[in-house]
């Protein structure tokens, strides 16, 4: 098979040559002709740059580029920030410009007129001359990477075998010789000047090895360009580059929507016009990452290369809107607890009550509605398993991301994730059979990234046996939570409700001031079933309190679990469990010092973790 087919040389989902359109919020300047950026201190927008600004123009022209395009006059410089914070979303009218890899950067710009702000792509294409010479690589690319046979599925085999090609077609030069070339001082043939006039800053060789000449800037714009189209999402790949998105979301026809970490809800500059171009899009996109999508199949869950969690609607018989599109990042290193401390979402305290909890063996779920936060603080509480432990993970969409060692990773195949019991095709591997496999495979700690289905009663029936369990569940209350397990598919008897131990509740809540958080709003204790009232008691023993934006400790001096649960495996005598609750104050103190010390990443804190436990400093003293 050629190897035509399988790069696809013909999704080229780059600007308005594929229909897919850019919206600019501001009119664009037209850069004079003959502009050369081959001596900067000539450059009058250079000289104007504060000095973090001109290292990063002068190591990537393509945005000193964009500055020259932007109508500065009105919008003023945009700020570099290099790295953003917390703070930088705080700004009424953000007009800045970070990176988002060492390629692309990403440009705020406000709009007075609606609650999203504009986000809009710096990429290397934009370097003058590239455009034509991208339209001559294209042509030349299909003699080159015919008939070579490699993995179809291999994305490194086919980044690698697009390198080379390019590395065939052009050569690079120096600046001076393009210039050379341009005013006339190389003795060409007619044929070849004329191709200087028409294909702009490219020229054939003397030589005849007709070979494009280049120079650096434009061969790496070129490089990037062909890995994001034939290999890459296209016009997505700066927003999968991005590691300040949440999510990446197209509703249909309009403009492509971003939830941001730091500036929340943004609209991108990038928007689709016509239906026909956005089905042609959606269509080449399912094909790329290996799920095709159609009128009789028209929604598709899948992965990407990078890890994120990608679901496609294809067509308007189903969408009003049109096909639309839906990608959850994946963070390559997941947020610890210290750095949610930091964004708020709970306390020291309340950290150091789970910790407590979760390196004891107890059983919990992370309960709360889509995008609450639910994975994320899962995968943080993940820490706090002693280090020593073996884990068991299972889902059906690789989102958990464990630091220890001894950790199996288990994913589900084919698609009747919840079904019940015997259905699906025989190739299918469902969260139940996982479930059931990973009790002989004697875990520590199975995790579970998310229950819906009868996936649920194994997971009760685990905790029973004493494996502890951690998952996410879909559930805004603890009474919500209990009225979904004990109800088909997942149907758990309400007397064994108990071998559940804690619910902590994850909620996207208003802040006074109106800004958007995510905040662990409560964390309960599930004591067992009340046969008088018929229902299971619970005590809630932290509380979110809206109007400070403050945890409250509820239930200190009155914890079932650390007095009737912890207290006793750790030894403590029934007249002196009070201390229970120091315990807890130590852990907290900890976790603060750790912070206060700057030990913030993912790893690091596990690390520190594990030191202090081997240390013998958590050993309870009476």
């Amino acid at each position: 098979m050629s190897v035509q087919s399988k790069i696809d040389l013909s999704f080229k989902p780059s600007g308005i040559k594929s229909g897919v359109a850019a919206n600019f919020p501001f009119k664009l300047r037209e850069v004079e002709e003959g502009h050369d950026h081959s001596n900067l201190k000539k450059c009058g927008i250079y000289k104007l740059l504060p000095d973090a600004m001109k290292k990063e123009v002068e190591k990537n022209l393509h945005l000193l580029e964009y500055l020259h395009i932007l109508p500065i006059d009105k919008l003023g410089i945009p700020k570099f920030i290099p790295k953003l914070e917390k703070k930088h979303g705080e700004m009424d009218s953000p007009n800045i410009i970070y990176p988002a890899d060492e390629n692309i950067y990403i440009h705020i710009y406000p709009d007075k007129n609606d609650v999203r702000n504009y986000y809009i792509p710096i990429e290397p294409i934009l370097l003058t001359g590239v455009d034509e010479l991208l339209k001559e690589v294209e042509i030349r690319l299909v003699d080159y990477i015919t008939d070579i046979d490699f993995d179809p599925e291999d994305r490194e085999a086919k980044i690698r075998i697009l390198k080379d090609a390019l590395g065939k077609i052009c050569e690079v030069v120096d600046k001076k010789e393009v210039s050379d070339a341009e005013s006339g001082k190389l003795n060409l043939l007619p044929v070849q000047k004329k191709n200087i006039k028409l294909l702009n800053r490219r020229f054939f060789d003397s030589n005849h090895t007709g070979k494009l000449k280049v120079t650096m800037q434009q061969y790496k714009a070129l490089e990037y360009a062909l890995i994001r189209d034939k290999v890459g999402l296209g016009v997505l790949e700066p927003y999968i580059k991005d590691k300040y998105i949440e999510d990446i979301s197209c509703s249909g026809l309009g403009p492509i929507f971003i939830e941001h970490k730091i500036f929340k809800g943004l609209k991108s500059v990038i928007e689709f016009r016509d239906e026909e171009t956005l089905n042609r899009f959606i269509i080449k996109l399912a094909e790329r990452i290996g799920k095709p999508v159609t009128y009789k199949d028209p929604i598709v869950d899948a992965t990407l290369p990078d890890g994120s969690r990608i679901n496609i609607v294809y067509g308007n018989d189903i969408s009003k809107n049109g096909s639309n599109f839906t990608i959850r990042k994946f963070n390559e290193t997941p947020f610890s607890i210290l750095e949610l401390i930091e964004f708020g979402s709970l306390d020291y305290m309340v950290a150091g009550y789970l910790w407590l909890l979760i390196s004891e063996g107890m059983s919990g779920f992370v309960c709360g509605e889509t995008a609450s936060g639910k994975t994320t603080l899962l995968n943080a509480l993940t820490a706090f398993i002693r280090p020593e432990a073996k884990v068991v993970s299972i889902e059906d969409t690789p989102e958990l991301q464990v630091p220890h060692k001894n950790w199996t990773r288990e994913v589900t195949r084919g698609t009747t994730r919840g079904a019940k019991i015997g259905e699906g095709s025989g190739s299918d591997v469902t969260m139940f059979d996982l479930l059931k496999a990973a009790l002989r495979q004697r875990p520590n700690y199975i995790l579970v990234g998310e229950i819906r289905g009868v996936e649920g009663n194994i997971a009760f029936q685990a905790m029973q046996t004493g494996h502890p369990v951690m998952a996410t569940f879909h559930a805004a209350s603890v009474d919500k939570l209990i009225q979904r397990l004990t109800a088909e598919p997942i149907s758990v008897p309400k007397t064994f409700i108990d071998n559940l131990n804690f619910v902590v509740i994850q909620s996207a809540v208003r802040r006074p001031d109106g800004k958007l958080v995510r905040r662990v709003i409560s964390v309960n204790e599930l004591v067992g079933y009340n046969p008088q009232k018929g229902g299971v008691s619970y005590i809630e023993v932290f509380q979110w309190d809206p109007v400070t934006d403050k945890h409250v400790f509820t239930g200190f001096g009155s914890s079932y679990l650390l007095e009737q649960k912890i207290a006793t495996r750790l030894g403590i005598p029934p007249n002196k469990k009070k201390v229970i609750y120091k315990e807890v104050e130590k852990r907290a103190k900890i976790l603060k010092t750790l912070h206060d010390q700057g030990v913030k990443n993912f790893y690091d804190f596990f690390a520190a973790i594990s030191k202090i436990t081997k240390s013998g400093v958590l050993n309870v003293k009476v």
